[in-house]
């Protein structure tokens, strides 16, 4: 009777043990998926293909972003139609953090460029924080037969439209900085658009196409071996990162100032805790001393605004490209 009065206690606290066990775990259970939830990396889409200014900078910050994020940062680019294929992808992705992109100005010259897109521009996006703005410059392949502003005019003059000059797709900054110029030297060349700039610059070192306005970081070292030429920068004034290059305003063309920013974006209804968080992340990642480093070295000018100004700026340059774009004769596709 003894024994088996203690035998039934023993397994009643074993039961009572176990129950104990049992509950905890699914107590936990939540906030173990949460956890794992939290480690599932972020995208970064970029619009762009890899080789252009857009995907220099962001690269150069993916360390320092995943770090304030506390998560990992995956650089997915998703170039094609001059960068409509990476931003739809990024308006269908779900509003919850963990799909941002960085973008250029293209998105906001899309919608006087194009007569149809799968998106509203900015309507279908969440714009978190204009980061900054990168240097533009004029670069030639190194068998042109031009060393500054003066020669090449010249050289397009004589030529009489047969140069050909490339960019990143139709309507995209680097196509208009490239028809802005022509117009401001009054000359002519003929234009070839690819689906990103890499391809683009790959095409320009071998010959295939003769210039193209490009983002410096994209060139930097294709300068430095002497694989292109630089004929002027696109900047106001002469950039730290490449002293030695002159403005195209220092070389007899004034109104030839190119401005090509870049951003962060999310898409539609992507929730206020989430633009702070992103924003934040953003903030830190660019004022890591390793990423001001890459910054100053690209040329880049990093001033990050506001998340309540981003759209307003997002529409005021909507407004102000479709007049440009109007200016300068660009027909919509």
């Amino acid at each position: 009777m003894t024994q088996t009065l203690k035998t039934t206690r023993r397994a009643t606290r074993r039961a009572i043990t176990l129950a104990l066990l049992s509950a905890a775990a699914a107590a936990l259970a939540p906030a173990t998926a949460l956890a794992q939830s939290d480690a599932k990396p972020i995208r970064f889409v970029l619009p762009n293909a890899t080789g252009s200014g857009v995907d220099a900078i962001t690269r150069a910050a993916q360390p320092a972003l995943a770090k304030a994020l506390g998560r990992p940062v995956v650089v997915d680019n998703q170039p094609g139609a001059g960068g409509i294929v990476g931003l739809q992808a990024i308006a269908r992705s779900a509003p919850d953090g963990s799909t941002l992109g960085v973008v250029s100005n293209n998105v906001v010259i899309f919608p006087s460029v194009l007569k149809s897109m799968p998106f509203d521009i900015p309507g279908d996006f969440t714009p978190i924080a204009v980061v900054g703005s990168t240097p533009v410059v004029l670069v030639v392949n190194a068998k042109v037969p031009a060393a500054n502003a003066k020669e090449f005019v010249a050289l397009l003059l004589q030529r009489k439209g047969d140069l050909t000059y490339g960019s990143g797709g139709n309507g995209t900054i680097l196509h208009l900085a490239g028809q802005q110029f022509l117009e401001e030297s009054h000359t002519t060349a003929r234009h070839i658009p690819y689906k990103g700039v890499g391809p683009m610059v790959t095409d320009l070192i071998g010959g295939q196409i003769d210039f193209a306005v490009v983002a410096l970081p994209s060139v930097q070292q294709h300068l430095a071996s002497g694989a292109l030429k630089a004929i002027g920068m696109g900047t106001a004034q002469r950039v730290a990162a490449a002293p030695n290059i002159p403005t195209m305003t220092e070389q007899g063309l004034p109104g030839y100032v190119v401005e090509a920013w870049f951003a962060v974006i999310g898409p539609k209804g992507l929730p206020a805790a989430e633009v702070q968080r992103a924003h934040a992340a953003v903030v830190a990642a660019f004022n890591d001393p390793a990423t001001k480093e890459a910054m100053a070295k690209q040329g880049n000018v990093i001033n990050v605004g506001a998340p309540d100004k981003a759209m307003p700026f997002f529409r005021a340059e909507l407004a102000r490209y479709a007049q440009l774009v109007k200016k300068a004769g660009v027909e919509a596709q």
